[in-house]
């Protein structure tokens, strides 16, 4: 049966069905694995999409430790290498990381083996986010990232024309990626998911980054607008705003005890390679940690339900992360 409406997307049957069976073949299929002797206190890995790299399922958004003591975030960072929590998804100051980048860059002194280490260019002209890419670099302390997203594409100041253009972001970072700079190019951002398949469409991406949770699903919708493209060009999918967020006044956040289930909502959705979780400290790491560790993808009639309640709470969050079109 085709799953697809006409103008092809997925039909929220098919959507469920997708889910459904990514459930079944999570353990066996989908390539969430445990390595080595001390496999039970290592978190899950899943491929990044076709890059050939491995990653945890579960990864650090640096951006809340960011606003504490360089100290304290050097501290949290090391602790996070320690327990394999390995993919560090960070962004300068003026992104609103604070202290992040360069705390990270202590860290990755003597540590950069140990990290996959992902930063972002908020900057539509190439010129400029060619001198933002090797600005984050050396803040970082490093000589090439691993991921560089081109950053909130959807946001105002990201105009598609100029992002899309010869001078723009994007030639930038294809440059950046031919000079050694830079492992993957991806794209991230929370909102107009249809400038997400514009760029798609012209560019050769490796990963893609967007706001999903089951509150969202409703709002933004890249579950079904975005990722199945993306997929079958063999994007990898990486969730953010697992918990919400956005503007208070116009936002909201899922809160406990509804933060396991939000982590098991991304962690369910069809090839979806990790989750990216800001966090404060150790206390919130080791939390995710243990929903990582713990796992138990949702089944088709957990889906249908969640699904449910995000749709009622998504009346009073508005548009959280800016508008939809």
């Amino acid at each position: 049966m085709d799953n697809s409406d006409p103008g092809g997307q997925t039909t929220r049957r098919g959507f469920l069905r997708s889910a459904g069976a990514g459930t079944a073949i999570a353990a066996a299929g989908r390539g969430d694995t445990l390595r080595g002797e001390d496999a039970p206190t290592q978190l899950p890995t899943r491929a990044l999409g076709k890059t050939g790299v491995e990653v945890p399922i579960l990864g650090v958004g640096t951006a809340p430790a960011g606003l504490r003591s360089r100290k304290e975030a050097s501290g949290f960072f090391s602790y996070c290498l320690d327990v394999g929590a390995n993919y560090m998804d960070t962004a300068p100051s003026f992104a609103g990381y604070g202290v992040a980048q360069a705390a990270l860059g202590d860290v990755l002194k003597t540590r950069r083996d140990e990290a996959f280490v992902v930063t972002k260019c908020w900057e539509p002209d190439g010129e400029k986010a060619l001198k933002l890419l090797k600005s984050n670099l050396d803040e970082l302390q490093i000589e090439r990232a691993d991921i560089v997203y081109a950053h909130s594409i959807g946001s105002d100041e990201m105009d598609p024309a100029q992002v899309l253009g010869p001078r723009g972001v994007m030639k930038a970072l294809e440059k950046a990626q031919r000079d050694g700079l830079v492992r993957f190019i991806g794209l991230s951002g929370h909102n107009r998911p249809a400038r997400f398949l514009d760029v798609l469409k012209e560019f050769e991406v490796q990963v893609l980054m967007n706001a999903v949770n089951y509150v969202c699903r409703h709002i933004y919708n890249f579950e079904e607008k975005v990722w199945p493209e993306a997929s079958r060009m063999g994007v990898a999918l990486v969730a953010m705003k697992i918990y919400g967020g956005g503007a208070a006044k116009r936002g909201g956040r899922i809160k406990p005890p509804d933060l396991v289930d939000a982590f098991r909502y991304a962690q369910s959705l069809p090839n979806i390679s990790t989750v990216v979780v800001g966090m404060h400290g150790k206390e919130e790491l080791d939390e995710n940690i243990r929903f990582a560790r713990t796992l138990q993808p949702l089944s088709e009639t957990e889906m249908a339900d969640l699904l449910d309640r995000g749709k009622e709470l998504a009346e009073s969050w508005g548009e959280p992360f800016g508008a939809v079109t």
